[in-house]
């Protein structure tokens, strides 16, 4: 008796499990990848960063070919469209803090931020396109950094430098906070005069510390959201570094997933090469929606998709998949979601923008 009990039990939990997984629904959504209308000598290369500001304007922070060896290689753009993507200005054209695009941000007051991974740099942009404030400090040409022994330690994260930066967002009171990134795997603060406050997190795999912190964002109230990609889960912190919570994303995929990039797939439900980073539910890209009814959008490499969930991690649908065609995804960099039903997506494998409309 005890053991039919027990199988019992088992199937009614596998049961809830797979009525669990089975109630997070394929959200239906329409895809332009025409939107962006590009002069005839324009080309955008691997779309890294993406936003919008308040006037409905589509700011792109592109990967692009080199333009000059003065300062060792560049492979950033930033371009300003409008509503209706006719192109507007380039923004920072040969710019000193430009090499290599990571992201593209516009503040409360849109001011343009650009997170530039190959200069260890943010700099900010007032709506005009003028540069008002930079933090941190690009590699000189003239003294280039030794070469780092064969698997050395990282160097310490120091104060007022980055180390590969990745993102940026504010708090209400205008608080910057950087994710830092790859070689830091840390977040730092900085007030709304760029004074460095403080500093968070260490590369490692517990409570609040990190591993490549790829993305981040802010909601309504302040708090930091954290997509700790190397350690496949998004971290929330308060404003002042306090942990509250972390969760993880895992929705089953029906079928073999898209490796687009790396080594070849195994068999179905097998996890990819690559690590946390390539796994189902690694935060590469994040944004929140705004308003009083806040919801995060979540984008991972592996399977390719976008998730709509809640503040406290609830995933309410899916979108899309990897893959080259519309309304299919390529290593995802970047999402800006100016309104719960429209979401934009910068894409790195397939050179584009696609701009969605959801219908959820």
């Amino acid at each position: 008796m005890r053991r039919f009990q027990a199988v019992l039990l088992s199937v009614i939990l596998l049961a809830a499990v797979n009525a669990a997984a089975q109630s997070v629904p394929t959200i239906r959504f329409d895809a332009t990848i025409d939107f962006l209308k590009l002069p005839p000598d324009l080309y955008l290369g691997e779309v890294a960063g993406v936003d919008v500001n308040s006037k409905g304007h589509v700011f792109i922070y592109s990967r692009t070919g080199e333009r000059s060896d003065v300062h060792g290689a560049t492979a950033a753009q930033l371009f300003e469209f409008g509503p209706d993507g006719a192109f507007i200005r380039e923004i920072g054209k040969n710019l000193y803090g430009f090499a290599f695009a990571h992201t593209v941000r516009i503040d409360k007051d849109d001011n343009i931020w650009a997170t530039d991974e190959g200069t260890n740099m943010i700099i900010k942009f007032n709506p005009a396109g003028r540069v008002v404030m930079t933090l941190g400090r690009r590699e000189e040409a003239s003294e280039p950094a030794a070469p780092r022994p064969a698997n050395a330690p990282p160097l310490p994260a120091g104060w007022g430098s980055f180390n590969r930066p990745t993102d940026v967002t504010w708090d209400p009171q205008g608080n910057a906070f950087i994710a830092d990134g790859y070689g830091n795997s840390r977040v730092v603060k900085v007030d709304k005069n760029g004074k460095w406050l403080k500093t968070w997190g260490e590369r490692g795999s517990g409570q609040g510390q990190l591993n490549t912190p790829h993305a981040i964002a802010a909601d309504s109230k302040g708090n930091i959201y954290v997509a700790d990609r190397g350690n496949r889960r998004i971290q929330v912190f308060d404003s002042d570094g306090g942990f509250l919570r972390q969760f993880t994303i895992d929705v089953p995929f029906a079928g073999e997933p898209n490796i687009m990039l790396g080594a070849m797939p195994g068999p179905p439900g097998s996890a990819p090469s690559g690590g946390a980073t390539m796994a189902s539910g690694a935060p590469w890209a994040i944004c929140i929606t705004p308003g009083s009814n806040q919801f995060l959008y979540v984008a991972d490499a592996v399977p390719g998709r976008i998730y709509k969930v809640t503040l406290e991690g609830k995933v309410l649908g899916t979108i899309g998949e990897a893959g080259k065609q519309l309304k299919q995804f390529g290593w995802i960099h970047e999402l800006s979601c100016p309104s719960e039903n429209t979401v934009y997506v910068a894409e790195l494998l397939n050179w584009r923008l696609q701009k969605l409309t959801l219908h959820p």
